[in-house]
């Protein structure tokens, strides 16, 4: 009864020593599974979540683009969560994220993204305002009246019921003919200037006369 005794201990042993390394090394791999590092790059920004780090130690976390700190190094226990903005970029920026782990540098991540250029949305183009339509027109259109010249015929230049104008009547009655011409007062008028003339030429002669004597 003793043998049987003694191998079933043995076995009990084994079991349980068995049982004890499968723990132990579960427990030594809880650590490593419970880091978690997510981190995502944008065209504009940056979003780090850092989870389930050990704190009972220090932990860093550095981010730059191109060479240049966004994030200087900072410390952290156990998370750490962070959202920053890229600088306006023409080009693609590298992205750089370190993470040292106070407990051992298997735990550490040293990982570059590229961050793309954002998209310009193209302007869009104002609505073109409708042209003003012209108002109707509210004039009747001309219209001739139909012409009553029989067709063939070529139309008169001349007003209708157009006449040679009449005779001018004269303003005073003509004077009655008394057989008399009318240069008659013009040489009664011219003979009495000779007399006169003669007579005046008679006194200035005998004047001359009467003086000589």
């Amino acid at each position: 009864m003793n043998a049987p005794t003694r191998a079933w201990k043995r076995s009990g042993a084994l079991i349980a020593g068995a049982a004890l390394g499968l723990a132990g090394v579960g427990v030594s791999a809880v650590p490593a599974s419970a880091h978690t590092p997510v981190w995502t790059v944008t065209c504009s920004e940056v979003t780090v979540e850092l989870k389930a780090y050990s704190p009972s130690v220090t932990n860093t976390v550095t981010i730059t683009a191109d060479g240049k700190d966004l994030l200087p190094t900072q410390e952290f226990g156990r998370e750490f969560s962070e959202t920053l903005q890229l600088p306006e970029h023409n080009s693609e920026v590298r992205v750089r994220l370190v993470v040292k782990a106070g407990d051992g540098d298997r735990f550490s991540r040293d990982e570059t993204k590229t961050a793309p250029v954002c998209e310009t949305p193209e302007p869009s183009e104002p609505p073109q305002e409708p042209e003003p339509s012209e108002p109707p027109n509210s004039e009747p259109p001309n219209s001739e009246p139909p012409s009553t010249e029989p067709p063939g015929s070529e139309p008169s230049t001349e007003p209708p019921g157009s006449a040679a104008p009449p005779a001018p009547e004269p303003s005073t009655p003509p004077l009655a003919e008394t057989g008399g011409s009318s240069a008659t007062p013009v040489v009664a008028g011219a003979a009495a200037a000779a007399v006169a003339a003669g007579a005046g030429i008679l006194v200035v002669t005998r004047r001359r006369r009467a003086g000589r004597g």
